[in-house]
């Protein structure tokens, strides 16, 4: 197999660590596989560096700052490779062999770097790589970074366009957890999860994988996640399958808007799973739900509208608290959805406008990590629809 494996700063957090993750490269080198390294810095040397820039200082210059504890650990681990017996050659900004080229803004040059990174892969069989993460440079040889969880996405950009068949993320967590084992006792690995499950979870604040890494997955790529501590790149973790889908989709079937209202529902515990349990029990799906002050509107389908009411008015009728319920037919959804909407500032803004320049009510819009939901009235929902799709999400 030819495996690209990137060990975080824990992995790396001192010199038996080191030596640990030189051990693993060794057995899988001795078992035939061609491995590449994407190595972070130490610990957490990169954030003590930044925290000593305390006076102004251009970007070039941070760039070379930070880039330090990068090129330390490269060379901890080539050396101790080397120990090994294994042929390992360090990479960084300015060596002939360097593979991630970006403008000065950071974007990176996809067709230089592929070429450069193909030319790497074709010495896999001679000797390891031991490349610095989270750096890159210009084509005039100026380093520039890839931004946070950038050792993340070099590991997996290089795992693309080297061809890899898979990239092995080390880190100080045994994959993706059902809970937070520090919090929720009996938090058990999660074998297998995907790219869409992860995105959202780390929009969240799992910090398992950076989102911008995941972009560069394809379906032909296996990326997994192991413990420092496991010894096996090629075994155990979490298998993330699949790859980012930039989808805009629109509702086949009208909605219907049903809201009810009553006195300071936010500080009910429980009322949101008292009512959509209600409409449960008659096996009405719920297609979204919007919560204000003192209401939650609820979407379903439209042909299922009285039912809902009915069902609703009854909780009404029950509850001293709510008021009242009403109804409103006959609106669309517009969704978009993709992996690195989170990383584009007014993304919303970019969406909405054109749609209200072009004189259409947005009736509610619904957000979440990774998704917008336009909802609009029936009649506005082609147009709508041919709006968005022009936006370039």
């Amino acid at each position: 197999m030819r495996v690209v494996a990137k060990f975080g700063g824990t992995s790396l957090g001192s010199g038996d660590r080191i030596e640990r993750a030189a051990d693993t490269v060794a057995r899988a080198v001795e078992a035939g596989h061609e491995i590449a390294i994407v190595a972070s810095a130490m610990g957490s040397t990169t954030d003590e560096l930044l925290e000593e820039i305390t006076f102004e200082a251009e970007d070039a210059d941070r760039a070379e700052i930070v880039s330090m504890g990068e090129r330390t650990s490269v060379r901890m681990l080539k050396a101790a490779l080397a120990a090994r017996g294994v042929n390992a050659t360090f990479v960084e900004p300015g060596t002939e062999a360097w593979p991630i080229i970006t403008d000065e803004y950071g974007e990176v040059d996809a067709e230089e770097t592929l070429k450069r990174a193909e030319a790497l892969a074709d010495e896999l069989d001679n000797v390891v790589p031991v490349i610095t993460g989270f750096l890159a440079q210009t084509i005039d040889g100026k380093v520039t970074t890839l931004g946070r969880g950038g050792s993340d996405t070099t590991a997996v950009m290089l795992g693309k366009f080297m061809h890899a068949d898979e990239v092995v993320i080390v880190t100080d967590v045994e994959g993706v957890m059902t809970g937070d084992p520090r919090v929720v006792e009996g938090a058990r690995n999660v074998g297998n999860i995907t790219v869409d499950e992860l995105r959202n979870l780390s929009f969240r604040g799992a910090e398992v994988v950076a989102p911008s890494a995941l972009s560069y997955k394809d379906e032909d790529l296996t990326v997994r996640v192991v413990h420092y501590q496991h010894g096996d790149l090629l075994t155990g973790g979490t298998k993330i399958e699949g790859q980012f889908q930039n989808l805009i989709d629109m509702q086949d079937e009208p909605l219907a808007c049903i809201t009810v209202a009553g006195r300071a529902l936010r500080n009910r515990p429980g009322i949101l799973a008292d009512l959509t349990q209600a409409l449960r029990s008659e096996d009405i799906n719920i297609d979204a739900v919007a919560s204000g002050m003192d209401s939650i509107t609820f979407y379903v389908n439209a042909d299922l509208a009285e039912d809902a009411e009915f069902i609703l008015h009854e909780r009404v009728v029950e509850d001293e608290t709510l008021s009242s319920v009403t109804v409103e037919d006959d609106f669309a959804v517009i969704r978009v959805t993709g992996g690195e909407l989170p990383n584009r500032p007014g993304i919303i803004l970019d969406i909405v406008q054109p749609v209200s320049e072009a004189g259409i009510n947005i009736h509610d819009l619904i957000t979440s990590a990774t998704s917008v939901a336009i909802f609009v009235e029936w009649d506005d929902r082609e147009e709508t629809l041919d709006i968005v799709q022009n936006q370039s999400i």
